[in-house]
């Protein structure tokens, strides 16, 4: 039965004999063979080559990196070596192992001599619990086994699982107060005196929305937009954003302090990631020389601007996409379909905000096979190891990586973590950016619009304000992001084992027919079972965990603007979790067990999104939402600071004082309008300006000055409860604290 247990599978295409592949592929098992270790080969349609290594390697490396107590006890006796560790460390010699003409398994795999190496599923008690406990979707509201999930997959994979169920587990309160945030909104708000105002407005004439064959308009058309709008722009958005900041900050502290307790219960809270790799090193070869650390200024300003760079490129994409929006808007305005000219506004809105969901897709979307994951590994020039189906995103962070050169693959991940992250996130955010910030605000004004090329004229904010462009567009990109991405990755992975197996099956029959007895082999249906599953890689993990960071992203930096996002983060990560459990069971190979002890970089970035969301909702309410002009208005120019009306709302009149006077005789002479109000020469639009020469009026910078000054004071106050909820909540709880201080006592006073 021992004889049976093996390690890994090498898969390879039958070469015909003394060709140059065969050759090479002969070397490498020589290689093999001369370090101890035990090979089977089974022939089928492919050629599979099970791998078992010799004992005295896992002898080795629990010497190596066994505590000193340990190591005193343990002597002369040796402990079983977990199954994970067993995959690790004959995955780290397969990967390192050269042979004679000084090719490695990655040389070899992009010269097609090998197809595939992985480890195998197995028919064991553990993966039987994690099926029935985990990979289905009727435990879908049930606990997950994290323990199992670490003596299957490894630490690295079950703190993902670990993670993103914390962070489900609280994203429950987040979506409470956002629902709590809407329906507030919706009851209180929504029938607000600026919502009236706007929907009695029947004889309020606004500007035309474009320029040629475009009518006046009555700003009670836009009734219903004005409800919708000040469901979620209004005070109790403000406090909302608070609130987020705060979880934000509560989510990481109290992960920190559960991540000490798991890697305490674990023992590896005082891991070394580098002495591990050099451990493996030295077990692999016993002269290996240690690559020394090296900083080169000159690499990291070529990195640093060509990273610039390529953000500049992010930033130019979501210029385009403006510039979409504002012909889209001048095209259905002016289009003869009664239906698209009346909201031509909220369909360019709504077309802009999928074409963005496309950029992403275009610019972020990876798939990655084996050459991909030996460049990424090892470093290799991108040319020989990227595949062309890898994105634009991808190609350039691992040919930054590549220009830097990192000492050993963790800092290889970091460094790739950072860039990627960097640049989805302009992806995702550049053109968010700009319809919370600048939309409105650089287009000038009647008689004296901002152009593109001189002819379309940049979109302007609705009277009610432009945060309902900025939750539509967040609406959009969410609702498709979630949807699409989630059933594409569960239905690629699904229709390409299918057609494997379809493709395997006819063949097999054959063989077994012809051969009985090598069908009679055991293992050699287990390994055609693990072949036919989908392949992982490197990027498996790491796809996960930035899908995951940019909702997280999502979900806290323009939350104000957005109060359902972590309720669709809520949903999406409940069925998020039991899709990836089942692909890595039943759809996926077996990935290689990864130790860690925590979730490394990305916990740096996710702080840094704190900051983010922070500034973020602070500028969002500050500038995009109308919170602040309304406030200055009900204080410093509404009827209650010159008259004591008790009964009356302080926020009458605000719409009217909001709307600036337009002579029509200033208009630019080619613009051409419907002669709908021909006899009114005066009209309105949404503006703080003089009526004369079209210049700020004082009411202008009182709002300016406010705006700036709830800016400072609403970022100043959520950072310091940011840092006192840090400082409040230790990193590491006393319990974990005391076991250490314990276990270090009874060290030395047994070394003593």
């Amino acid at each position: 039965q021992n004889e049976e247990k093996w390690d890994f599978v090498l898969v390879s295409d039958i070469h015909e004999m003394g060709s140059e592949k065969e050759i090479k592929r002969k070397k490498f098992l020589d290689e093999l063979n001369k370090k101890g270790f035990t090979i089977k080969k089974i022939e089928d349609t492919k050629l599979f080559y099970g791998v078992r290594a010799p004992q005295h390697i896992f002898w080795k490396y629990q010497c190596l990196l066994m505590n000193p107590n340990s190591r005193q006890q343990n002597s002369s006796a040796h402990q079983d070596v977990p199954v994970t560790t067993r995959i690790r460390v004959v995955h780290f010699i397969l990967q390192n192992t050269v042979t004679s003409d000084l090719e490695k398994l990655h040389d070899l795999m992009k010269k097609k001599v090998f197809e595939a190496a992985f480890p195998l599923h197995k028919k064991e008690k553990i993966r039987e619990i994690l099926k029935k406990k985990w990979a289905r979707w009727r435990v879908i509201f049930k606990e997950q086994p994290i323990e199992e999930i670490r003596c299957y997959f490894g630490e690295k994979v079950a703190l993902y699982f670990a993670w993103l169920g914390w962070y489900t587990y609280l994203l429950i309160f987040a979506a409470l107060a956002g629902l709590v945030t809407v329906a507030a909104g919706a009851t209180v708000f929504s029938s607000s005196q600026v919502s009236k105002e706007i929907c009695d407005a029947n004889n309020t004439i606004m500007c035309p929305l474009c320029d040629q064959n475009c009518s006046f308009w009555v700003l009670s058309d836009t009734c219903t937009y004005a409800k919708v709008t000040h469901m979620i722009d209004n005070e109790a958005t403000v406090v909302f954003a608070i609130f987020m900041a705060i979880w934000a900050t509560v989510f990481l502290e109290l992960w920190k302090r559960k991540r000490a307790t798991v890697a305490a219960n674990w023992d590896v809270y005082g891991w070394d990631e580098e002495e591990e790799e050099l451990a493996l090193q030295l077990i692999n070869n016993s002269q290996h020389e240690p690559r020394l650390y090296q900083h080169s200024y000159f690499r990291s300003t070529i990195v640093l601007i060509l990273s610039l760079l390529m953000m500049m490129v992010l930033i130019g994409i979501a210029h385009a996409l403006v510039i979409y929006r504002a012909v889209a808007m001048a095209l259905f305005t002016q289009s003869e379909v009664n239906l698209l000219s009346k909201h031509g506004d909220t369909v360019a809105v709504m077309t802009g905000a999928v074409l963005h969901y496309v950029t992403i897709v275009i610019m972020t979307k990876v798939r990655c096979h084996t050459g991909c994951l030996a460049g990424f590994l090892h470093g290799q020039p991108r040319h020989s190891s990227y595949p062309s189906i890898l994105q634009v995103n991808w190609h350039v962070a691992l040919f930054l990586c590549d220009l830097e050169k990192p000492r050993t693959f963790s800092e290889r991940e970091n460094s790739f973590t950072v860039k990627i992250f960097l640049f989805q996130f302009f992806t995702n955010f550049s053109s968010l950016i700009y319809i919370a910030f600048f939309l409105g605000r650089i287009n000038g004004h009647p008689g004296h619009y901002v152009r593109i090329a001189g002819h379309w004229r940049l979109e302007e904010c609705h009277p009610s304000g432009c945060i309902t462009d900025l939750f539509i567009q967040m609406a959009v990109i969410m609702v498709l992001k979630q949807t699409i991405s989630n059933i594409m990755e569960y239905l690629i992975p699904w229709l390409s084992h299918q057609l494997r197996k379809k493709q395997k099956h006819p063949k097999k029959r054959n063989v077994i027919l012809g051969e009985e007895e090598e069908a009679e082999d055991p293992c050699k249906r287990q390994w055609l079972n693990n072949y036919e599953l989908n392949e992982v890689n490197v990027f498996s993990l790491f796809n996960e965990y930035l899908e995951i960071v940019i909702q997280y992203s999502f979900t806290t930096i323009f939350v104000a603007a957005f109060p359902l996002a972590p309720l669709l983060a809520l949903i999406n990560n409940v069925i998020e979790i039991h899709m990836d459990a089942i692909k890595m069971m039943r759809l996926c190979r077996r990935m290689v067990p990864r130790k860690a002890k925590d979730i490394g970089i990305w916990l740096q970035v996710l702080e840094a999104i704190g900051i983010l969301a922070v500034i973020g909702n602070g500028l969002v309410i500050a500038i995009t939402s109308d919170f602040i002009p309304v406030q200055v208005y009900k204080y410093m120019y509404s009827p209650c600071t010159r008259e004591n009306h008790t009964s009356m709302d302080c926020s009458t009149g605000y719409i009217n004082n909001s709307l600036s006077i337009f002579h029509v005789q200033d208009f630019e002479p080619h613009t051409k309008v419907l002669p709908e109000f021909n006899g009114i020469q005066v009209k309105k639009y949404r503006d703080y300006r003089n009526a004369d020469d079209y210049s700020y009026t004082v009411q202008f910078w009182h709002i300016f000055a406010a705006r700036l000054a709830f800016l400072i004071l609403f970022e100043h106050v959520a950072l310091c409860v940011k840092l006192i909820a840090a400082w409040y909540i230790p990193d590491v709880p006393q319990k974990v604290k005391n076991e250490i201080l314990r276990e270090k006592h009874s060290n030395l006073q047994n070394e003593l």
